[in-house]
Order: C-alpha cells, then structure tokens, then sequence
C-alpha cells in the first residue's frame, strides 16, 4: 500500500525534517506514528501524499510516486487525507456537506452509509457550525470516507476531544480497519496508539528511532517493572528492606505507599512477599506495571530521564 525508502527532506538551511526514513504500510493495517513536535510526522504526511516535495529518497503508494501530481490525480478516490484541521461550509447540514462530496466521485458511499460509519446519524440536518469539535472531526472523516479509499491518513485526529469523544473516534477507526482500510495515523496520545495500532512508528528529530508492534516497543528496551501497594502507617520504617524504604510515602495520611521499580520483577516480588509473609504484613492493592509504551516511548525519544535501577539484591531477607 506504502513503501518508503530512505526519505529525506532537508530544508535551505542544512536542517533536516526527516533525516532518511523507511517503512511499509500494509492492507488493512493500523500504522500509528508518534514523535513530539517537530519531529517530523507531520511533514512525512505531506510528503508521502504529494503535498510537499522531497529531497530524496523514493516513496510508492498504491502503486504510484506521490511527486507525481496527475498520479495522484488518479488515485484521488483511493487515497484519503484528513489534516488537523479542515474548512466546511458552516451553514450546510451535516447531510448536505455530504451530498455536496459525493458529486465529486464515480462511486461514492451513500449518506446513510457514511453517516451510520462516523455516529452522526442523530446530527444529519444539524448545521455545520452547530456542531461539536468531535462532530466537526468525525464530520471531516466522514468526508475522507465518501470516496471509498484504500489508505486514510489521520493527522492527530482527537487532538482536544474529552476522552469519551475520543473513544468514539477510536470505534470508527477501528471499524475502518475492520473493513481493511490502510490507516496512518499520527498521535500523541499513548493510549491510542497501544488500543488502535498494530504496528507503530517513533521519530525523534526526522529519524525512525523505534518500530513495531505496542507490545515489541514496550518490552523492547531495558526498562524497569513496577511493583506497588500500601502498607499499615503503624509499621516501623527500620522494618521494611531497603529498597522499600526508600520509596514509602505518606499518601495524606491514610496508609504508607512504595513503589519498587525493578529489572527483575519475579525475584523482586518474590524477595518482597516473603519479606512481607515472615513479617506478618499485608501487602494491600498489590500492582505489578510492567514496562508501557509510554515508557518506551519516553525513552526513546529522551523526554524522560531513565530512572535509578534497584536489583533485589538488595531486599533484606
């Protein structure tokens, strides 16, 4: 469906936006691509989609170079942007906005169809500027969706939503890719990449500096397990093992809290529950977090310093 090679774009000014970058798109898969601002993947969007140029490197969607304008042309049915931000004529209906789309294509999805595929059946004859910044979203996804296209491109696309809308901007999604539609999808919401993605991009400074599925990232780098829970406020600091003592907190008076974090979680939470059973302490709302994509994803992109690692070498018998 996509496949980059090396792409590079590299401005006037010696700075480059993307410093050489490949990767593939597959049918019917979720691509979510995360990188803190600046990063670059909003100028990978455009480029990948023939609204910026390149400087080098090559770039085949659907078949075709996205340089290529009259290409492009020709896939514009196949091929589906939806930007942070879009323009409607404000005082159409939702149905009408719709209607008004459909007339650009041979074969276009119905209304019903489209309206039932985004939620805005109960929305159709509200006017545009009537509705919400999740209706207006999904109203622009909609819109995408008139053409029946094999590959959408989903610039941030909750960016603002409260997190029910988000949540149902993820179930159309979803069922876009249930239907085995493409999808880019660019993000800084964790969350959503781990529910949607089944592969996922990071960049950092135009550079690919991680990649594969929420769970490979996750578990991809030397990253520390955490192992929480509460304790009485009447035990005695002195008691407890060093690495617990050095995380207990007060936690507004009600009970002690510690945290441990960990390279070796199974001899960590062994050393620590048979502290916890010779001493004749409960161990209450016991956690053990193993490590996130946002952890990885922190790491990777160096918006986090890595935390000071503690081995259960240390836990007092």
């Amino acid at each position: 469906m996509l496949v980059v090679r090396d792409l590079r774009k590299q401005y006037v000014d010696g700075t480059d936006a993307l410093a050489g970058i490949s990767f593939e798109l597959r049918r019917g898969e979720v691509l979510a691509v995360l990188g803190p601002n600046g990063a670059g993947k909003t100028s990978m969007v455009e480029i990948v989609t023939g609204s910026r140029s390149r400087t080098s490197g090559s770039v085949e969607l659907l078949g075709a170079d996205p340089a290529d304008r009259s290409a492009m042309q020709r896939l514009r049915a196949r091929v589906a942007v939806v930007a942070q931000s879009a323009a409607h004529l404000r005082y159409l209906t939702v149905r009408e906005t719709l209607e008004m789309h459909r007339a650009y294509y041979a074969t276009p999805r119905s209304v019903g169809e489209l309206l039932a595929l985004v939620g805005l059946d109960d929305s159709a004859d509200q006017r545009v500027r009537q509705l919400s910044g999740g209706q207006q979203r999904r109203l622009d996804v909609a819109v995408a969706l008139v053409g029946r296209p094999e590959v959408v491109f989903l610039d941030e696309p909750t960016t603002g939503f409260d997190p029910a809308a988000r949540r149902r901007a993820w179930q159309v999604i979803a069922s876009l890719a249930r239907m085995g539609t493409s999808i880019v999808l660019t993000t800084h919401y964790m969350e959503e990449a781990s529910t949607l993605a089944d592969r996922v991009l990071v960049l950092r400074a135009g550079a690919i500096v991680g990649e594969g599925t929420p769970e490979e990232l996750a578990g991809s780098l030397a990253l520390e397990t955490r192992i929480s829970a509460r304790l009485p406020l009447a035990l005695v600091a002195s008691e407890l093992p060093p690495l617990v003592r050095a995380g207990i907190s007060d936690d507004e008076g009600r009970e002690g809290c510690f945290e441990v974090r960990t390279m070796e979680p199974t001899a960590t939470l062994a050393a620590l529950t048979s502290w916890a059973i010779a001493h004749g302490h409960e161990l209450v709302e016991l956690r053990v977090e193993p490590p996130t994509l946002e952890a990885s994803y922190l790491a990777l992109t160096g918006d986090a310093a890595m935390p000071v690692v503690v081995t259960p070498m240390e836990v007092d018998a």
